[in-house]
């Protein structure tokens, strides 16, 4: 991956727009928390850690790198915009409930049907990127990354509304997992629905981005 400084710094304000809506939220916490939104056209992504004053213009077309250039943080967001070819905006970090979910299993079964619509299945906590990578080929836009949510979604926009709405859902189950009660998943034909629905608009995305065009926002239910 290379980092191109000759750019427009008007062409990141989404990227800052982005960050700033998430952490006054609490939604982009913790060492390490980044973001990142892809660009339409080229494999390439602004991308940034959560205290960054402004995101680098950074390559994620998949070149092998000498081992001195490595960079965890634009490692990561590389590896979900290339196994996730509907992807365009990606947070690591998350809220406190976010977080919390790693005590209580790291799985947040589906049981609300927003969630099902727009965050759809959840995987296995990964440990590490190989892990995660295998884990977003479920179709799910969030998942639990060395304990804390990694989130994506095909815009900006879908973006903050998933990471405030897995933290929303992340919240109602942990609260009802320490206690005890039970936590009974939506029915098989919601989730399919709901599930459907996700998919459809995840194909859509990848036909825009294909056409190095930003997908449209989903509407509706």
């Amino acid at each position: 991956m290379t980092t191109d400084t000759q750019v427009d710094p008007l062409s990141h304000t989404p990227w800052l727009a982005l960050r700033d809506r998430l952490q006054a939220k609490r939604l982009l916490d913790g060492p390490g928390a980044s973001l990142s939104l892809r660009i339409p056209g080229q494999p390439a992504m602004w991308v940034g850690a959560a205290d960054d004053a402004a995101p680098r213009r950074v390559s994620w077309d998949p070149q092998p790198r000498p081992a001195a250039a490595a960079d965890a943080l634009q490692d990561l967001h590389a590896m979900v915009y290339r196994h996730r070819d509907d992807a365009g905006a990606v947070a690591w970090g998350g809220g406190v409930f976010g977080h919390r979910l790693a005590d209580v299993g790291g799985v947040l079964p589906q049981v609300f049907d927003e969630q099902a619509r727009h965050l759809g299945p959840m995987g296995a906590p990964a440990a590490d990127l190989t892990e995660a990578a295998r884990a977003l080929q479920a179709g799910g836009q969030v998942q639990l990354l060395q304990g804390r949510p990694l989130c994506l979604a095909m815009t900006a926009t879908r973006l903050a509304l998933n990471t405030e709405l897995f933290e929303k859902c992340a919240k109602a189950y942990v609260l009802a997992a320490a206690s005890g009660g039970p936590v009974r998943p939506l029915p098989w034909l919601v989730r399919r629905v709901a599930n459907g629905r996700l998919r459809k608009d995840r194909r859509a995305a990848v036909a825009r981005w294909a056409q190095g065009l930003l997908p449209e926002e989903a509407k509706g239910y």
